[in-house]
């Protein structure tokens, strides 16, 4: 069965779950884990999003990570190393009805680490980029309702554009 693609109002308890699954994988990943942040979609106040909580742990060693692999599995999560993006530790749980995705990178990977806060922040901050986002995920939701890549190909190029103005913005910030 694929993957149903639907897109709901942002709901409060999606930080509450994010709390919750970030003390299980604290617990896995023990001394390891140097920071865990909740990112994407559902870690924005305000912004309509698939119902699938994004984790962000930051570690010392990715080695570390993949030795602790079946104890994630022990606690419902499919171990899928890389897949698609070097550096990176792959996590989902749910099955095709998925209900989070942990994203694992090792503290010197700074580039990746960087974009997903800076994304996340740039929504938090931005009302009309979160209004317009939403409204282009609401669409595609319903245009490829069980064609999640059809779904994620819509948004690349706004995701694509998001994230450059994101990263402009937070360079900025930081005096960069």
């Amino acid at each position: 069965m694929a993957q149903h693609v639907i897109v709901v109002d942002y709901d409060p308890q999606w930080e509450v779950k994010f709390q919750k699954e970030a003390v299980c994988i604290r617990q896995i990943l023990g001394e390891n884990c140097k920071e865990i942040h909740h990112i994407g979609s559902t870690s924005v106040p305000g912004l309509a999003a698939k119902p699938v909580i994004d984790i962000m742990p930051v570690v010392h060693s990715l080695e570390r990570v993949d030795a602790a692999a079946e104890e994630f599995e022990k606690i419902g999560y499919e171990y899928l190393g890389e897949f698609g993006i070097p550096g990176r530790r792959y996590l989902r749980k749910g099955g095709d009805e998925r209900t989070h995705q942990i994203h694992i990178f090792q503290e010197t990977d700074q580039k990746n680490i960087h974009r997903h806060l800076a994304v996340r922040d740039y929504l938090r901050d931005h009302e009309e980029s979160r209004r317009a986002y939403a409204k282009l995920k609401r669409e595609l939701a319903r245009k490829y309702p069980y064609d999640i890549e059809g779904y994620c190909d819509g948004k690349e190029e706004f995701v694509r554009e998001l994230e450059e103005i994101a990263l402009k913005e937070s360079r900025k910030k930081d005096g960069r």
